[in-house]
């Protein structure tokens, strides 16, 4: 592999003019087709296999006129203090208001006025409006959202409190500028690491690049595959941050080989040939990750997982490609202003090595902090590996405490008119009020459907939490009942899961009494389903991913005790980020500083995306750091030493692959949406704690404890496994081999 990546560097160096046509066309190709693309109708959430899903289509097969799956909304109101919503008055407002929602839009299928429904609270204080749309939230225009914005600002200028609750008011959710403040901070280390501006500008630009590339081709394709605005959200982040980390490597060796001596063209092609084949594998391990999440079956987090992917591909062919074109554009100004006279100017070198063939210790280079911190790590691994692991442990410990659910309006910034609609039905209603369930009976199998709909009713009104029952609403063809059930609890609240179990588990007792089947759905138990559905899968997938990447590990380093390590490192690393995340968004610990104005459950998929994501990155740094300590091993030096090795030249490019990463990832805290704010901030914890305790830390000093053992790998298994040659071992022997014949060269194309 590193021969032919050495000669696709150099190609692309010559070619350079031809490779940034290229990229600058694909740009303006996905650039156009996501400007002239139809806006996505729709963003279906389908659970296969769960019983939620299950009612959900039933309902859509018999009563498509209760519209389960369209967007939803609750209209509150709350009289002024001292009077009631029901005074002549506040009653012919809020009637007007309703009617005027109702006229409002051509996509409201219903608007049922309090007083009809009986949904007035005991005191007086408050009522609410159901209103119901036929279609998903996703397919509402901006007209939809306005007229219903409109209709209740003008409700409030009569006195009234009037906030609006549901899905019907969800848009794209707002980063802000800590976005731009992360790529801000990647472009300062970036300047620091290199001393050069055009090298710190190539990996912003290329990584720019790709991200529009990335992003622009999923705004074009999402109507047609059904995308949701999340998808770019994640695929964004992630490119973002590889594409910076990928191409920061290879200008990095880049600048290495020509320290070496090399001209710009040979080392351009060295460094794709060796940092070039690690970026390769060190892409295949995110992208096994994330192509992975298919094992969930949740086909909005599949297509997540696939959209990010693809960015990440298009990122390693920008690194491989691009960035050599680039690197031939920028000629010497890739280095330090001291750099390139010494370098090029041969004055200062020529000298340097008179003086250097004198001296018998010339060839020690020069120390730098991560020469210094390998040698403290390889004299004292047991007590690095002891602080690391306990300091990790300890971090976990919130884990034990770990709640799993999905964000409802209860966790919106308390500014929103969602989180006070919410505050509102609560305190006039009870906290169940905001998550009713949708109890479907299928009564075909009845003799009695409508005896058997009251037996349902009967039945579940008995049972724990249960503060009220509707009446059953049967369809047209009295086959299927609608029967709403409000809880005692709050949504997210575990006793409102376990009045869901209990639903469930009483079907077989209704069934033998009346004939009818029961399934449990609405909002609340979806997410329910979603929890137990992600869940079930973590094992399976983490098995699938952690199994893949070990194998392709094993190949990389020819090792199998490295894989291990670098596997149970990040196991270590993601239980640490997990632990964090519950403090701060579950506990509440420093919740005001990452601007988390409501404590709750951890969203349910957190645990399974951080595994999936977390694991391709920590993979990066595995690669980039040891394949740098496997070079110097295999090239004759003691394991020891080709730790220190491995450090010099690459603990400072790592360090800052990790920085700029963190700062990426933790541009999206300052997300509105409590979801990607959550991503944002557990991203950036498990890369910090990563990069800096596992890979900085614990990696040499297991390696230091392991020694030769480190590098062992059963003779079979040796030569049963293909050479893919990451350490660049034939471009040196061809290197001898031209020393020893100059007229023999690598051959180019």
């Amino acid at each position: 592999m590193a021969t032919f990546l050495y000669k696709l560097g150099k190609l692309a160096f010559r070619r350079r003019h031809f490779v940034a046509l290229i990229w600058v066309a694909l740009l303006t190709l996905a650039g156009v087709g996501a400007a002239s693309a139809p806006t996505a109708a729709s963003s279906s959430f389908s659970i296969p296999g769960t019983e939620a899903q299950k009612a959900f289509d039933l309902l859509e097969k018999r009563a498509p006129e209760a519209s389960a799956d369209g967007a939803s909304a609750r209209v509150v109101f709350k009289a002024p203090d001292g009077e009631k919503v029901t005074d002549k008055a506040n009653k012919a407002e809020i009637e007007k208001t309703v009617a005027a929602v109702k006229a409002g839009s051509d996509q409201v299928a219903r608007a049922d006025s309090p007083f009809a429904t009986k949904t007035v609270s005991k005191d007086g204080s408050t009522a609410y409006a159901s209103v119901s749309y036929k279609v998903t939230s996703m397919e509402l225009t901006d007209d939809d959202r306005d007229a219903l914005e409109k209709t209740t600002d003008k409700a409030r200028d009569s006195g009234l409190t009037v906030e609006v609750g549901g899905d019907a008011l969800q848009a794209m959710p707002e980063t802000g500028s800590t976005e731009i403040i992360g790529i801000a901070v990647a472009a300062v280390v970036l300047v620091i690491t290199f001393g050069s501006l055009i090298a710190a500008g190539l990996p912003l630009i290329t990584a720019l690049i790709g991200v529009g590339i990335g992003v622009s081709s999923i705004t074009a394709l999402a109507n047609a595959l059904d995308l949701g605005t999340t998808t770019s959200t994640l695929a964004m982040m992630i490119g973002l941050a590889v594409g910076i980390d990928y191409a920061l490597f290879i200008v990095s060796r880049y600048r290495g080989e020509l320290a070496e001596g090399r001209d710009r063209e040979e080392a351009a092609g060295r460094a794709v040939g060796t940092a070039g084949s690690a970026v390769v594998f060190a892409g295949l391990t995110v992208v096994i990750a994330l192509v992975g999440l298919a094992v969930v079956n949740i086909p909005m987090l599949t297509k997540m997982g696939f959209a990010a992917a693809g960015t990440v591909v298009i990122a390693v062919l920008i690194a491989l490609t691009l960035i050599p074109a680039l690197l031939g554009y920028a000629g010497k100004r890739v280095l330090p202003a001291g750099e390139k006279s010494r370098l090029f100017g041969g004055g200062k070198k020529k000298a340097a090595d008179a003086a250097g063939a004198a001296a018998p210790e010339a060839g020690e280079p020069k120390q730098n902090m991560g020469t210094r911190w390998a040698r403290f790590v390889v004299r004292r691994p047991i007590a690095v590996l002891l602080v690391g692991i306990v300091g990790l442990g300890a971090a976990a410990i919130p884990v034990s405490q770990l709640e799993l659910g999905l964000p409802d309006d209860g966790a919106q910034p308390t500014s929103t008119t969602q989180r006070k609609a919410y505050d509102l039905v609560s305190e006039g209603f009870g906290p169940g009020f905001n998550g009713p369930l949708m109890v479907v009976g299928d009564l075909k199998g009845a003799d009695d459907p409508k005896a058997a709909a009251g037996e349902i009713t009967k039945t579940i009104s008995k049972l724990d939490d249960v503060l009220t029952v509707a009446p059953p609403m049967l369809n047209k063809d009295k086959d299927t009942a609608i029967i709403s059930v409000v809880p005692s609890s709050k949504p997210s609240g575990i006793e409102t899961e376990d009045l869901v179990h209990s639903i469930r588990d009483t079907g077989a007792q209704i069934k033998s009494d009346s004939g009818a089947d029961i399934m449990v759905t609405g909002t609340t138990a979806m997410n329910i389903d979603v929890s137990q559905k992600l869940n079930d899968a973590l094992l399976p997938y983490l098995a699938l991913v952690v199994g893949l990447a070990f194998l392709l590990l094993i190949i990389v380093f020819r090792s199998i005790l490295v894989p291990l390590k670098a596997a149970l490192g990040f196991l270590l690393s993601v239980l640490a980020a997990l632990g964090a995340v519950v403090a701060v968004f579950q506990w509440g610990w420093l919740g005001s500083l990452f601007g988390v104005e409501q404590t709750g459950p951890i969203m349910s998929m957190m645990p399974i995306f951080m595994v999936g994501v977390v694991f391709g990155l920590a993979m990066d740094y595995e690669v980039f750091l040891v394949t740098r300590m496997r070079e110097a091993y295999v090239h004759g030096e003691r394991p020891g030493q080709a730790i220190v090795t491995g450090f010099r030249h690459g603990a400072r490019v790592v360090s800052a692959a990790a920085v700029i990463m963190i700062a990426v990832f933790a541009g999206f805290i300052g997300s509105s949406e409590q979801m990607v704010k959550m991503i944002g901030f557990g991203l950036a914890i498990a890369v910090f704690f990563d990069a800096f305790v596992v890979r900085m830390a614990l990696v040499p000093a297991v390696l230091a404890l392991l020694g030769k053992k480190a590098w062992w790998l059963p003779k079979w298994l040796d030569r049963a496994l293909p050479n893919v040659d990451v350490e660049g071992e034939g471009l040196r022997t061809a290197e001898e081999k031209k020393k020893a014949d100059p007229d023999r060269e690598l051959a180019g194309v």
